[in-house]
């Protein structure tokens, strides 16, 4: 049963919107690409009644519409007892309401600013699978008819018998066609909404921030909440969590993205240069400052400064921070000048700045200043159901970088991985996983750290680290023990470490691995 493009050029649309513009754009985009019957409202009341009189084939609506959502008018086609199907395409501009429509029984979204092209391919892929539906529902009907006026002609000849079984085979043969046409659209359509409900997910990983946990949730809404706003914010968490990758997301989801963020760590300044890298310097401010320098409040103006590990700075030069970020004022080294600037602020450390001021190494009032919007970066043992979503990810990244094409990480693997402890955290995994792909042969990824914590190493009086060629040997002689010594096979060694199996067995003969 085929949906021809005069079928889909014909169907009823209904458009709604309370923004003409919108209405207008729509419509005309429409008509131009052939469509004759379409309708327009700005109106959500009156949608239903609409619809009961026009039956339309689809629905383009506005989700955010003043007298009624468009989450309210679904809800009234859903409870109206005639639609049992809801031809549905939502309009929206807000990330956080696609999945929500979706699961409110639309059938597919259109982000505005609208994509024309996109808005044509989704408009006609929804108009196919609907027409599908509709001459379904017909051709039951039709064919309904047909068995119940051959039931009472059976009774009259045994010869209208057999034409009318042979009628009703070519019957359901058709029908079977267009399940089978039905259910390959609606699967596309699934695999389309899967992608798309992936990509509006996508759009909460933060860019480099990898990680799907209940913790990582809140690091992310706190973020969302925050990023527009200009208020100073705290980053607080174990070195290798990602304070840096978190400060670069909420300077690129605030108003300040198209101006700098400027990074200052505070663990790699000089004590001595500390005030001329920040606030700047005159020529001949002191011996050897033989150029004018602008410092990194005055780079940041309009922007974002970002001052890492901020509990190293020196007590002294807390006070000159704390006027700056109070007052937004500052003089250069050398220079009577106030230069008054507009910079927002964000600070991480690893440090647990409570202590620090009862310790007398952190200024309280500086403490204050800066802890306007704490954000905790949970550390990678707290969320471990991430990292396989982070292995994946670093996996990528490194075969591009090295030229390898390690695609399998196994269930052993991972559960290596998901066991430590992680001290370094992401970081640390990080390098992990570079260092497993360099070592690794074939297509499978192979880790042969042994993840021994600085903790733990700190109680072995004489640590001995063995030698690359044994960790080999051992992962080796593991594997052949857990296959049964099976080389070659879906279930041999060869497959799992990711070797040809004559490579592997080179290996053994160089190793003198031999049958245990």
């Amino acid at each position: 049963m085929e949906i021809t493009a005069n079928d889909i050029l014909n169907a009823k649309i209904l458009i709604v919107d309370d923004q003409e513009p919108n209405v207008l754009l729509l419509e005309q985009l429409l008509l131009e690409s052939g469509y004759t019957m379409v309708t327009t409202t700005m109106d959500p009341q009156v949608v239903c009644d609409l619809n009961r009189i026009n039956h339309y084939d689809l629905i383009l609506l506005d989700l955010q519409m003043p007298k009624m959502d468009g989450f309210e008018v679904m809800a009234a086609l859903k409870a109206d007892h005639s639609m049992d199907y809801l031809p549905v395409l939502v309009l929206t501009a807000q990330p956080n309401h696609k999945l929500q429509a979706l699961q409110a029984g639309a059938k597919d979204f259109i982000s505005k600013p609208f994509d024309l092209v996109e808005v044509k391919t989704r408009i006609h892929n929804m108009l196919e699978v609907r027409l599908l539906y509709k001459k379904l529902e017909k051709n039951n009907i039709t064919l309904e008819d047909i068995v119940q006026k051959r039931t009472v002609e059976l009774t009259k000849t045994n010869l209208q018998l057999g034409l009318e079984i042979e009628e009703r085979k070519k019957a359901e043969a058709s029908l079977r066609d267009t399940y089978t046409q039905i259910k390959q659209l609606k699967d596309k359509l699934q695999a389309e909404n899967t992608y798309l409900q992936k990509e509006v997910a996508r759009q909460f990983n933060f860019d480099e921030i990898i990680g799907s946990s209940k913790l990582l949730s809140q690091v992310f809404q706190k973020v969302e909440q925050v990023a527009p706003m200009h208020a100073t914010v705290l980053l607080l968490g174990e070195t290798g969590t990602g304070k840096g990758v978190v400060a670069r997301a909420i300077h690129s989801r605030s108003s300040r993205k198209k101006r700098p963020l400027i990074t200052v760590d505070c663990t790699t300044l000089p004590v001595a240069l500390i005030e001329s890298e920040l606030f700047g310097r005159e020529r001949g401010a002191f011996t050897g400052s033989d150029s004018k320098q602008i410092g990194r409040f005055e780079l940041a103006d309009g922007g974002t400064l970002f001052l890492d590990e901020i509990g190293e700075m020196p007590l002294e030069m807390q006070a000159k921070l704390l006027r700056v970020i109070q007052d937004g004022e500052f003089e250069r080294l050398g220079s009577p000048r106030t230069i008054k600037v507009d910079v927002r602020i964000i600070a991480a450390t690893n440090r647990n700045l409570i202590e620090e001021v009862r310790n007398g190494k952190f200024r309280e009032d500086l403490y204050y200043r800066l802890n306007v919007f704490p954000i905790t970066l949970p550390p990678l043992r707290q969320r471990k159901e991430d990292i396989s979503l982070l292995v994946n990810h670093f996996l990528i990244k490194f075969n591009k970088k090295i030229g390898k094409q390690i695609d399998i990480i196994t269930q052993d693997a991972l559960n290596t991985l998901q066991q430590h402890q992680w001290p370094g955290n992401v970081r640390e995994l990080e390098s992990a996983i570079e260092r497993a792909v360099i070592l690794s042969e074939g297509k499978s990824l192979q880790i042969l750290d042994r993840f021994e914590s600085f903790d733990k190493l700190a109680t072995i009086e004489e640590p001995s680290m063995k030698a690359l060629v044994e960790l080999e040997y051992e992962h080796i002689v593991k594997v052949l023990q857990q296959t049964g010594w099976r080389i070659e096979g879906n279930k041999g060694a060869a497959l799992i470490l990711g070797l040809n199996p004559s490579t592997l067995r080179a290996r053994m003969r160089k190793q003198g691995i031999t049958r245990q």
